[in-house]
């Protein structure tokens, strides 16, 4: 009975067999989660282009919080947004800038402006942006303005054509920016030299 019982008793206590006597599978150790990065790369620049206060319609009232839209960029060919929300304004921004550093596109330059001219459309929102020469600058407001800023380009012409919604006008402004083309692929798609149509290109902006 003794050893029965001991044997019972090193079957409950070792815990890797099952009472089919089948050994159960050991689990897998637990991986120790990876802490969060606080804020945007050092690298990129952050600009907060609107902070609104929301409000959700719950059983109890309703609950506010904040909701920022950030632009970051590099001002070397690369921008990105993102929409972040939270009861407070800072967290707001912080979850935002994070998100907006996650989702950047790279931007066609030549010489400082843009390859050519470009239409972007989203909701009630159209921007239109054209290359320009040599110290014109960028002409641009608003959204439209931080946007460019940041992806590096120095001189363009910009006219929002219809809307006003920052919101509208920043996916605006990103959809005609992820629609430019560089010289070469346009001369590829022509069946041009490249050179050419730069020296072209050159030659209007004046």
């Amino acid at each position: 009975m003794s050893e029965d019982n001991n044997e019972n008793t090193a079957t409950e206590t070792d815990g890797k067999s099952d009472k089919k006597g089948g050994k159960r599978p050991q689990r897998a150790p637990r991986q120790e989660k990876k802490p969060v990065q606080d804020g945007v790369n050092p690298d990129l620049e952050e600009r907060v282009v609107a902070v609104n206060r929301v409000a959700k319609v719950v059983k109890g009232g309703r609950r506010f919080s904040f909701a920022a839209l950030i632009v970051v960029g590099d001002k070397n060919g690369k921008v990105g947004y993102g929409l972040g929300k939270a009861k407070e304004v800072p967290d707001a921004i912080r979850k935002a800038g994070m998100k907006a550093s996650k989702r950047m596109i790279k931007v066609s330059i030549e010489n400082g402006t843009i390859p050519h001219e470009v239409l972007g459309l989203f909701g009630a929102g159209e921007v239109l942006l054209k290359p320009a020469g040599e110290g014109t600058g960028i002409k641009a407001a608003g959204a439209c303005r931080s946007i460019l800023e940041l992806a590096g380009v120095k001189n363009v012409l910009t006219k929002s054509v219809r809307g006003s919604n920052p919101h509208n006008i920043v996916k605006a402004t990103f959809k005609a920016l992820k629609s430019l083309r560089s010289l070469e692929e346009i001369a590829a798609v022509r069946g041009v030299n490249a050179k050419g149509l730069r020296m072209k290109a050159k030659a209007q902006k004046v």
